[in-house]
C-alpha cells in the first residue's frame, strides 16, 4: 500500500508524505527555476551527506533504486526522496533558554562543519549594501501600485502607511549605509535558517532538534548575517515584528561562544542586516508587481519589526554582542 500526502507547502517547493509498508518517506519535488538544477541540487546532497556523517542532525536524501544518484527526474520535474523525520515546528518564542542556547550553538557547529565539507572559499573584498536612492524610487512606486489596487484592502492601506513610513526611515537613515569593506568574514551557510526549516524532537523542555531541513539555498555569504538573520525570523513576535532580546541574547552568547564570530562580527552582522530590512521590499514586489500572494501574510510583521528596530537599535545591538 502506498500513499502521497501534500506537506504544508512552503513559498518555492513542494512536498508529500509518502508511507509505504517499508515506512514514511518525504517526497520532494524542486519546482522553483532558482534551485531546479541538477548538478547544484547533487552538490547540496552531498553536502548534506558529510554533516550527516559528523552526527549533526541533517537527514540526507536517499539514493534512487537504479543508484543513479538523489535526484530522480520524471515529466521535466526533479524530486528526491528524503527519509521522514517524525517532530514538530516550534517558534522561536516557545523555547526555553537552554533551547535558545543550544540553538546558537548548533548553528555555529553548522558552520564550522560546512567549512569541512564544502570547497574553500577565498575571501571576497566586500559587499555592496543597497542604494537608498534606488529604494525611495521603488518604494514611491510600490506605494503608487498599493493605492491604485483593487479591491483595495486591509493589506493595501497597511502598505500605503508603511511605505510612507519607510520613505521617512530612508530620508532620515540615508548617512547610515554601510561600507562594502565593512562586511563580517563570509562561509559557507545553510542560506534560510529559520524555525519552519527546523524540527524539534518531543521532550519535557521542547526536545532538541531533531532536523535542520530545506538546503536548497546552501552557499557563501557573511556567516555572521545568518545568525542575525536568523533570529530576526526566530525570536519575533508574530504579530508585532518586536524581538524576544532576552532568547537573542542567550542564542547569539552561543553562537559566538561556538566560535563561529566574534562581537565584532555580530555588531557589523546587525547594522548590515538591518540595512538590507530598511532597503528591502521583496513581499511588496511579489504582491504588486507579480501578482503573487503567497507572501502576504509575512507583511504585517515583518514591517513592524523594522519599524520597531529602528526604534531600538541599540538595544538589539547589545543583545546580539554582548
Amino acid at each position: 500500500m502506498l500513499t502521497a500526502e501534500p506537506v504544508a507547502e512552503g513559498l518555492l517547493n513542494r512536498g508529500y508524505r509518502v508511507t509505504t509498508e517499508a515506512g514514511a518517506y518525504f517526497l520532494k519535488c524542486y519546482v522553483d527555476a532558482a534551485t531546479a538544477n541538477r548538478p547544484k541540487i547533487l552538490a547540496h546532497h552531498r553536502a548534506m551527506a558529510d554533516l550527516h556523517a559528523l552526527g549533526l542532525p541533517v537527514a540526507p536524501p536517499l539514493t534512487c533504486a537504479e543508484r543513479t544518484g538523489t535526484v530522480a527526474g520524471l515529466d521535466g520535474r526533479l524530486f528526491a526522496l528524503f527519509p521522514w523525520v517524525d517532530g514538530r515546528h516550534r517558534h522561536g518564542t516557545e523555547l526555553e533558554p537552554s533551547r535558545c542556547d543550544a540553538l546558537g550553538t548548533l548553528l555555529g557547529r553548522l558552520h564550522g562543519a560546512l567549512d569541512e565539507v564544502c570547497a574553500p572559499l577565498d575571501q571576497p573584498a566586500g559587499y555592496q549594501s543597497a542604494d537608498p536612492f534606488d529604494s525611495r524610487e521603488l518604494a514611491r512606486d510600490l506605494r503608487r501600485r498599493a493605492r491604485e489596487h483593487r479591491p483595495y484592502d486591509e493589506l493595501d492601506e497597511l502598505a500605503v502607511q508603511r511605505l510612507t513610513e519607510r520613505l521617512d526611515l530612508l530620508a532620515e537613515h540615508a548617512r547610515c549605509r554601510p561600507a562594502p569593506s565593512t562586511a563580517p568574514p563570509t562561509g559557507w551557510t545553510h542560506g534560510d535558517f529559520h524555525g519552519l526549516n527546523l524540527l524539534y524532537a518531543d521532550g519535557p523542555d521542547g526536545g532538541p532538534v531533531a532536523a535542520v531541513l530545506d538546503w536548497d539555498k546552501l552557499g557563501p555569504q557573511p556567516r555572521a548575517e545568518e545568525a542575525v538573520r536568523a533570529a530576526t525570523l526566530l525570536f519575533n513576535d508574530r504579530t508585532t515584528g518586536a524581538l524576544d532580546l532576552v532568547r537573542v541574547r542567550r542564542y547569539s552568547q552561543s553562537y559566538r561562544a561556538s566560535g563561529a564570530a566574534t562581537a565584532e562580527h555580530l555588531a557589523a552582522a546587525v547594522h548590515r542586516v538591518w540595512w538590507e530590512r530598511l532597503n528591502d521590499f521583496w513581499m511588496l514586489q511579489w504582491r504588486y508587481q507579480r501578482g503573487d500572494h503567497r507572501a502576504d501574510p509575512l507583511y504585517p510583521a515583518s514591517a513592524g519589526q523594522l519599524a520597531w528596530w529602528c526604534q531600538e537599535y541599540e538595544q538589539v545591538l547589545d543583545a546580539f554582542a554582548n
